[in-house]
């Protein structure tokens, strides 16, 4: 009973430190806008507290709904919030079996598509093909750089642009992979002309956010391009620039926005202007989408990070079938799953 009582305190601490940090992390991004638009409409305050009590159970759930309002200047019925989404609809919506997308190596048994730009990975030891053959130490090099002089290596379980690293072919030491955590290696991807134009810099990533209803349709909720600064080897989280895409048509929006949600016409260090610019091949990134999230539909939610290459093809270089960021489309493009009846599951036992 006591070992009981305590793993309940602990889990409530959790949970609380949870919300406390969302709280703040709202707070700091309000006061960003709010710097940049001016204050919020205590009317919008209002509605969302009222929102986040009466529909969603908890005033707690409130502050990124305030964000919502000041990015979008109204309130808008059917948005949900980011705690609510981590705290109530992951844990429903996915459970344990999103978390697979966090292990690199099992990408191919599972979607078996050349679509992943994979070419190798680092696994308990070993290194595999994507088929999974067993690649000895000395024939690796060979491997990796049979196709291009660069390579990168994605870490497991490291998400925003974290633990990404750049090989060059030049620069290759076997010594050095044997320090890195699992974890799969992919090709160099030179991206469509038109992401260059934006930021030559960096590979760009189209996120596109997809569901599965209770039917098993797969649909496509949300959708925003992601590119780098000019000093960035590939794109961060922390010095991303985002901007909304039109879900139908592919069109940029007028608006990008930085880290701190401040938004602006034109990419800051290119001058690239934004608005009415159209992803090229739009349609097949969203028919890859939805053909990808039907072999996988135990995880309802999944974010794709796909882009289109010199060759005008898709390529996926990651899924997201755990937590996935849903904020920002929430408040530029939202309410995106008000048909869904999200907003009842915290009623769920």
């Amino acid at each position: 009973m006591i070992k009981k009582h305590v793993k309940k305190l602990i889990n409530e601490y959790k949970i609380s430190q949870y919300h406390l940090w969302h709280k703040k992390t709202a707070g700091k991004v309000l006061e960003s806008i709010e710097l940049d638009k001016g204050k919020t409409d205590p009317k919008l305050i209002n509605l969302s507290n009222d929102y986040a009590l009466d529909v969603l159970g908890w005033k707690g759930y409130a502050p990124w709904l305030y964000v919502y309002s000041s990015i979008a200047q109204t309130f808008k019925n059917g948005w949900i919030p980011d705690n609510y989404y981590g705290h109530v609809v992951v844990p429903k919506m996915k459970g344990n079996y999103g978390e697979i997308s966090e292990y690199r190596a099992l990408t191919n048994s599972l979607f078996k598509s050349l679509d992943f730009p994979d070419i190798l990975y680092k696994t308990n030891g070993l290194y595999l093909s994507p088929e999974y053959q067993v690649i000895s130490e000395k024939s690796v090099m060979e491997f990796l750089f049979k196709d291009s002089e660069i390579v990168v290596f994605k870490k497991d379980c490291g998400g925003q642009g974290k633990n990404v690293i750049i090989l060059k072919k030049k620069d290759f030491n076997i010594s050095k992979l044997e320090k890195l955590d699992n974890g799969v290696f992919q090709k160099y991807i030179n991206q469509h002309s038109f992401f260059k134009e934006i930021m030559p810099n960096s590979v760009a990533t189209i996120r596109i956010t997809s569901v599965i209803n209770d039917e098993g349709i797969v649909s496509v909720r949300a959708c925003y391009l992601r590119v780098g600064r000019i000093l960035d080897t590939h794109v961060r989280s922390n010095t991303h620039i985002r901007i909304p895409i039109h879900p139908l048509t592919g069109a940029l929006d007028k608006y990008g926005f930085s880290t701190d949600w401040i938004h602006s016409e034109n990419h800051p260090d290119t001058e690239f202007v934004f608005n009415n610019k159209r992803i090229p091949n739009f349609k097949k990134c969203i028919d890859t989408a939805i053909s990808l999230h039907k072999m996988v539909p135990f995880s309802r939610i999944i974010g794709w990070d796909m882009i289109i290459d010199e060759y005008n093809s898709v390529k996926v270089m990651e899924w997201n079938g755990s937590y996935n960021d849903i904020k920002f489309s929430e408040a530029t493009q939202g309410p995106c799953f008000s048909d869904l009846g999200w907003e009842n599951l915290w009623k769920e036992n």
